[in-house]
């Protein structure tokens, strides 16, 4: 039977470039994102033509069982033995006044709540086979709030609490999770390039990205993913940030 690597959340960046890792050490890539089926398909064939196995699912990961339903699909394909979830749940710099209330609770459904669910649904047959691992993309609004990110830091927030929740009750039982907090911007089209647009993308990809290494590079990032997903239980890591050589820490800049 196959072992499955669940991506919930795969752009051309960090989940697309994780998927591509697992695919090609053995893993079956169930890759699953929101919309864009042209953009799902082209990973999914970008593995396959490498000589590795995947699938593309499209999800809507706030819709009333989808997630649910999505596990039980993959687990079709094989046991789910790594699951990343890494949905995003920034809305922008907004004031509290220009935070609607329906925005903010979104947030907290990407970040908190997907979550929750999608640990219901996959952690009964990991313990049950004693093994499983959950990697958890975070970013430094779990740990730092800022003006006008109200939602996000309340979101990514609650998305840390829950991910050592989840330890507290799980680790001893064999499940492995991990919360990575993404402190920096990441080299991706899906991500930073929407939210700069395209021209201002490429001017900094061309500065700061690429050879620069001033950008976390998703491929790199995929290979700290994959290292956690398979370290020896003695010594797990539970939380880790990840930036740029060139970046300041979170810690280290001013509010």
């Amino acid at each position: 039977m196959k072992k499955v690597c669940l991506i919930i959340g795969a752009g051309a960046g960090i989940g697309g470039s994780v998927g591509a890792k697992f695919a090609a050490n053995g893993y079956h890539a169930a890759l699953c994102r929101r919309s864009d089926a042209d953009g799902l398909q082209h990973l999914v064939d970008g593995i396959e033509s490498n000589g590795g196995s995947a699938s593309g699912h499209l999800l809507n990961a706030v819709e009333a069982g989808a997630i649910e339903k999505l596990v039980e699909e993959v687990e079709q394909i094989g046991q789910i033995e790594v699951v990343l979830f890494n949905l995003g749940a920034q809305i922008g710099n907004r004031s509290l006044e220009g935070t609607a209330l329906k925005t903010f609770e979104l947030g907290w459904q990407m970040a908190c709540m997907g979550l929750f669910r999608l640990a219901k649904a996959v952690i009964p047959a990991m313990e049950a086979r004693g093994k499983g691992t959950i990697l958890v993309t975070s970013a430094t609004a779990a740990v730092r709030g800022n003006a006008g990110q109200h939602s996000h830091a309340a979101a990514m927030g609650g998305r840390r609490m829950l991910c050592q929740s989840l330890n507290a009750e799980y680790a001893s039982k064999g499940i492995h999770v991990a919360h990575i907090i993404v402190d920096g911007a990441v080299d991706a089209p899906d991500t930073l390039g929407k939210m700069l647009g395209a021209e201002m993308f490429e001017k900094l990809r061309e500065t700061r990205g690429k050879e620069h290494d001033g950008l976390l590079l998703p491929t790199e990032m995929a290979e700290t993913y994959f290292h956690i997903a398979h370290q020896h239980r003695s010594a797990w890591t539970h939380e880790l940030d990840l930036r740029a050589y060139s970046d300041l820490a979170w810690w280290n800049h001013a509010p």
